[in-house]
């Protein structure tokens, strides 16, 4: 029977404390809705890229938006491919996750899988386990880092694992914990012949989201694994032994990172307190260029009419006075003087 053995350490605990800090301010944040749209596909393109990138994947972070706006790109047709599928199975989980499913399922694995390697595997290895046995090897010098288990307790210890993530008490392990385990556990029995990182890392995020970690989907984990992919692989190797605390504490170190990064720019955006007391709560809706003009704003500090060219080439300054007149009214910003030299300031 599955039973991971851990410790709750001081690391764990103080880093589970800022992901449910930084959730709390981000779920309440008055101007979340405002930059939603932004938030949301830049942490795609950031779990795309990354996700990939770890596991070699050799276009450029600018190719894979591309991709993901669905412009041509010079490269090898296995990378795109990657992206396209990356960005599918995010999909496919996002939905998943507004379901409310209430179990992990063998075939949601395997489809998880299909998807991730559609026109990359063979069809005998698309969403199925593997039949060999595979070893892992150090890339750099050709030495065997880990030999997961044999293909005959694959679907045995699936089973077993399956039913420690669905068993009745699973509200008592904490979800960033839960999906820390989840993320180990699949690495090591490594279920499929290629693709079982890209499917561990897919899973935990589908137990974050449905432990309601989710933050409107505006992290990325990917991201902090493929900056230090060396750290990645080796705390996932410490791990192998079977006492993961060292790898939990790696696992919420990234998390509490990814949510206090998403919670100071929604705070830098948003000054939080000010538009609480000002709205009650309230979320305000505006256009992208508003949007765009807060954010000058709030880097800048102030714009001026010869500046709006700069800002917005395209947009006439008759168009970028009605914004500002609009965001002034909004209580959002205002305005110092009553000449063409006049300032629009954060209020």
């Amino acid at each position: 029977m599955f039973s991971p053995v851990f410790t709750i350490s001081n690391k764990i605990l103080t880093r589970i404390a800022k992901i449910e800090a930084a959730e709390e301010v981000i779920k309440l944040s008055p101007l979340l809705p405002l930059w939603e749209k932004q938030f949301k596909e830049d942490a795609i393109v950031r779990s795309t890229y990354h996700g990939t990138h770890i596991e070699g994947n050799k276009l450029a972070k600018d190719d894979a938006k591309d991709i993901l706006e669905g412009r041509d790109v010079i490269g090898r047709p296995r990378d795109i491919q990657e992206i396209i599928n990356y960005r599918r199975v995010i999909e496919f989980i996002d939905e998943e996750a507004k379901k409310k499913i209430d179990k992990i399922t063998e075939l949601l694995i395997k489809k998880v899988h299909r998807i991730i390697t559609d026109k990359i595997l063979t069809p005998e290895s698309f969403g199925e386990f593997r039949n060999k046995q595979v070893i892992v090897r150090n890339s750099a010098t050709g030495e065997v880092t880990f030999r997961p288990p044999p293909p005959l307790e694959v679907p045995f210890l699936m089973r077993e694992f399956l039913y420690w993530v669905n068993r009745d008490d699973r509200d008592s392990i904490h979800p960033v914990i839960k999906a820390g385990i989840a993320h180990h556990e699949l690495v090591r029995i490594h279920p499929f012949i290629d693709g079982n990182g890209r499917v561990a890392r897919v899973l935990a995020t589908l137990i974050l989201l449905l432990g309601g970690y989710d933050i409107r989907r505006f992290f990325s984990l990917e991201e902090y694994y493929d900056k230090d992919a060396v750290s990645y692989y080796e705390n996932l190797q410490k791990a192998s032994a079977g006492e993961l605390t060292t790898w939990l504490e790696y696992f919420t170190n990234g998390a509490a990172i990814e949510f206090e990064k998403i919670k100071e720019k929604i705070l830098k955006l948003s000054k939080d307190v000010k538009m609480k007391e000002r709205f009650g709560g309230q979320q305000i809706y505006l256009t992208e260029r508003q949007m765009k003009l807060i954010e000058y704003l709030t880097d800048a500090g102030f714009i001026q009419n010869q500046m709006f060219a700069t800002v917005f080439p395209d947009v006439s300054e008759d168009t970028v006075l009605r914004d500002l007149q609009d965001l002034i009214k909004k209580g959002l910003i205002k305005k110092v003087g009553s000449t063409k030299a006049a300032r629009y300031a954060m209020v």
